[in-house]
């Protein structure tokens, strides 16, 4: 049974990758009471605005100012109100250093997170979604540590972690390993997709995707009402008292 008393942070390296890559899933836990914070780390400015740069007269300032306000409009599609803008640049993303980290593991320690979703393991067309799942995971273990003194916060406890499943899904060697249907909230993900100009091809290119994974969720599950689905990796392994 689905417990509305849930925290789920999302960190997305770029202005639309909680959008491709999980926007159905954060508009379906939202829709059923959960919180859920997003973090975009950068917005992808030098590596992610092909489209844009290819207008005359375009600045950085130009670029960042459309990328936020894209995703701003995909948020509120998807039921977003709590989201935040790190602004950190990109290609390539430089997210080592103890300030960063010590922000992150503040966040984890203060949101208390039941799942955090975010890149997972391997992307080799995109190394700063390989710098974020680095990053995300050294940050959750600094918020479990008890040697680890940050201001204003107490220890939290192991939160599971979900990985996105990346762009090209073979190349990457990804299997998933968790599947969600998200045909009810389908819908507001199309229209959140349709809020980036800058990287339009990718709308029907993640709609395929999700009828994709809907067909292997129908396969797997049995039931014959999935007609769309995400799929994500899990960093560590279920625990239970029981199979489910």
């Amino acid at each position: 049974m689905f417990d509305p008393k849930q925290n789920v942070l999302v960190v997305s390296g770029h202005a639309a990758d909680y959008v491709w890559r999980a926007g159905g899933t954060i508009a379906k836990y939202l829709k059923h009471g959960a919180q859920v914070k997003v973090v975009v780390l950068s917005l992808g400015v030098r590596g992610e605005s092909n489209d844009l740069w290819n207008k005359p007269n375009q600045t950085y300032e130009t670029v960042a100012a459309i990328r936020k306000s894209e995703s701003l409009e995909a948020a509120s599609k998807l039921g977003i109100t709590d989201i935040e803008f790190w602004d950190y640049e990109d290609y390539y993303m430089a997210l080592d250093d103890e300030a960063k980290l010590n922000r992150m593991a503040a966040l984890i320690r203060t949101f208390r997170p039941h799942h955090i979703i975010t890149h997972g393991d391997l992307d080799l067309l995109n190394p700063d979604h390989d710098a974020v799942n680095a990053f995300v995971f050294k940050a959750s273990v600094l918020a479990i540590s008890n040697g680890v003194p940050i201001e204003g916060t107490k220890t939290s406890t192991q939160t599971r972690i979900f990985g996105f499943e990346p762009h090209q899904s073979e190349i990457c060697n990804f299997k998933p390993e968790v599947i969600i249907d998200i045909s009810e909230t389908m819908e507001m993900k199309v229209a959140a997709m349709h809020c980036f100009k800058a990287q339009s091809h990718l709308i029907e290119y993640y709609t395929q995707k999700a009828c994709m994974r809907g067909n292997h969720a129908r396969r797997l599950s049995g039931n014959k009402t999935y007609a769309y689905a995400e799929a994500f990796t899990r960093r560590f392994p279920y625990v239970g008292e029981w199979l489910v």
